[in-house]
């Protein structure tokens, strides 16, 4: 690979992201804590230590000078604008002068978001999907001001960590999640409405349709809070049930509970 890839996080996606990206090449990472950093550097070097192809080294820093030397700088943080905006400030103000910025948003305006960070010709939207070694998508979406340098080296960089990129419109939820939340969020009204259990709901959806996963079991996947941000983001109605258990923290799989229990992942 002839980029060198900075992450700015340590969720699901970065460390995700960090772990394909080191199948091509050394990886930078970005944490805002060192309990942060601690707990990414493990789960990567795990990730690493089960994938062959991955050779590339990963170090995981809290100082953002690390990442000075990346070619492109990747935002992958909690799906709120405010952080995202905060964490984009500090990758443009260290990025070199042709350095790319992208963000990982599901939902949030690409426009938005480059304009908050003050990068325009070089920001792009970069979304993955979780888990991201297995899941081959990447919805590349761009400002109207992004040069056509951006957009041909964004699509290299998707073809470099072996991903198929689709070039989407940059309105709410993409294309993925404009057609997914509304799906996800009609099987939790169909189970306060009609008292089925979340197994038989999504045993409908695997059997009944040829589903991967039922419904339920990737609203966990995904994660509560972060499935909840994107329904905001494209206004679509958020269940009572969802809004129970973002307030009880069971935020899916990342907790150990959320419409189904995973005690096999609790720390």
């Amino acid at each position: 690979m002839t980029e060198q890839i900075a992450i700015a996080g340590t969720g699901a996606i970065a460390c995700g992201l960090a772990h394909v990206a080191a199948r091509s090449g050394d990886v930078r990472v970005l944490a805002r804590s060192e309990p942060s950093a601690a707990r990414a550097a493990d789960d990567i070097a795990k990730r690493i230590k089960a994938d062959p192809g991955a050779h590339g080294k990963v170090r995981v820093s809290t100082d953002p000078a690390s990442l000075a030397k990346a070619t492109v700088l990747i935002e992958a943080v909690a799906e709120e604008l405010d952080v995202k905006t905060s964490v984009l400030t500090t990758l443009a103000s260290v990025a070199g002068p042709g350095a790319l910025l992208a963000t990982t948003t599901s939902a949030l305006s690409i426009a938005e978001l480059s304009f908050s960070c003050g990068i325009h010709d070089r920001f792009f939207g970069f979304h993955v999907f979780n888990p991201v070694a297995k899941m081959d998508l990447v919805e590349l979406a761009f400002p109207s001001r992004a040069n056509d340098d951006t957009r041909v080296r964004a699509h290299a960089l998707c073809a470099a960590l072996g991903k198929r990129a689709v070039e989407v419109p940059d309105t709410p939820g993409f294309v993925v999640n404009r057609l997914l939340l509304p799906y996800l969020m009609s099987a939790v009204e169909l189970l306060e409405e009609t008292g089925l259990s979340p197994e038989d709901v999504d045993r409908c959806m695997t059997l009944g349709a040829a589903h991967p996963l039922g419904p339920l079991a990737l609203l966990d996947m995904i994660g509560i809070d972060v499935a909840d941000a994107i329904a905001r983001a494209i206004d679509c109605p958020v269940p009572l049930r969802v809004r129970a258990l973002l307030i009880d923290n069971h935020l899916g799989r990342k907790t150990g509970r959320g419409f189904f229990s995973y005690p096999h992942l609790l720390p």
